[in-house]
């Protein structure tokens, strides 16, 4: 039985050398993510028109085979390729089904101190692990908007693993994005990197930080959460292309109408929020600890978890 040749961009309608060069140049270097694009994306390629877009793109659905419908059991047998992150606590694993998901966005909210950027540099050390210690024998990249990343931490983390402190880093890449359009050019960026690297984790710590700054008031609110919402997609479709974690932090802002209960809520409105797949709020206790609850979920009940934060890292507490 003849074999079916694996087709390439340049096999795609409309498609020829320079159109290829400039989809790969802009990030689509394989025919899964042309056709998980959509055609205004593409038609912000110099050369792109919105009608060649769609062609192209319904090309590229053709051959990778996607847009069509699944039955449960296939979607059951795909889900048996995502795998489970430790985030170096059994309680919280427990909470969030067994750890960090692959193909899934997981978002980390709270107040300053909460915790937030000790347990993304814990995820950049615990994704190294082998699979049979809760790792995904991977590497990280670390997109990081607010200065907040510490080698040191890696070191005493690694170390606390038995794990060679300067193979560990070696493993993590860090990009420091200056503004909200250099931090969404680095998810292309981040997409190169997987071509030659076994990245199985992204992070952004923290998400909105730039967007928050840089859009300010009613006025600017639409263009914002527009581009936002852009940039989460983004991440989404890098999870699920290259079968990893995407883990981001993002901020909280006093709402003055609650009258009751914790007074805060993530910034991003609607768009982080139905973008994320799992949502943690974190908040602070005594002695170290954190409180961790599962706000949002698409199959798991809300629940809360108490971890400890210490020099070995993320921890029961």
């Amino acid at each position: 039985m003849k074999e079916k040749k694996e087709k390439n961009i340049e096999d795609l309608p409309g498609v020829g050398g320079t159109t290829a060069e400039r989809l790969r140049e802009a990030g689509y270097s394989d025919l899964m993510a042309i056709a998980v694009a959509s055609p205004a994306e593409l038609a912000e390629i110099e050369g792109i028109s919105e009608g060649t877009a769609v062609k192209i793109i319904s090309g590229a659905r053709r051959e990778a085979d996607v847009g069509g419908f699944e039955t449960g059991d296939m979607v059951m047998e795909r889900r048996k390729k995502v795998g489970k992150l430790t985030s170096g606590s059994s309680v919280f694993n427990e909470l969030i089904g067994g750890g960090f998901e692959t193909q899934s966005i997981t978002e980390l909210y709270g107040e300053f101190g909460s915790g937030k950027t000790q347990i993304a540099h814990q995820l950049a050390v615990s994704v190294q692990l082998p699979e049979e210690k809760g790792g995904l024998n991977g590497e990280a990249i670390i997109i990081d908007t607010e200065n907040t990343f510490r080698p040191e931490r890696i070191v005493q983390m690694a170390k606390a693993l038995d794990m060679d402190p300067d193979e560990t880093l070696k493993k993590i890449r860090v990009a420091r994005a200056y503004n909200s359009h250099h931090q969404t050019l680095l998810v292309e960026k981040a997409s190169e990197v997987v071509k030659e690297n076994p990245v199985k984790l992204l992070i952004v710590d923290s998400l909105t930080a730039h967007f928050r700054a840089e859009y300010i008031g009613r006025g600017a609110l639409a263009n914002r959460q527009q581009k936002l919402n852009k940039h989460m997609h983004d991440l989404l479709r890098f999870g699920y292309l290259n079968n990893a974690v995407v883990a981001v932090t993002n901020q909280v802002q006093a709402n003055p109408a609650l009258m009751f209960g914790d007074p805060t809520r993530p910034i991003g409105g609607h768009i982080v929020g139905h973008t994320a797949t799992f949502r943690l709020y974190l908040r602070k206790s005594k002695a170290g600890k954190r409180i961790a609850r599962l706000i949002d979920s698409p199959y798991l009940p809300e629940g809360e978890a108490v971890i400890l934060l210490c020099e070995d890292g993320v921890r029961d507490a």
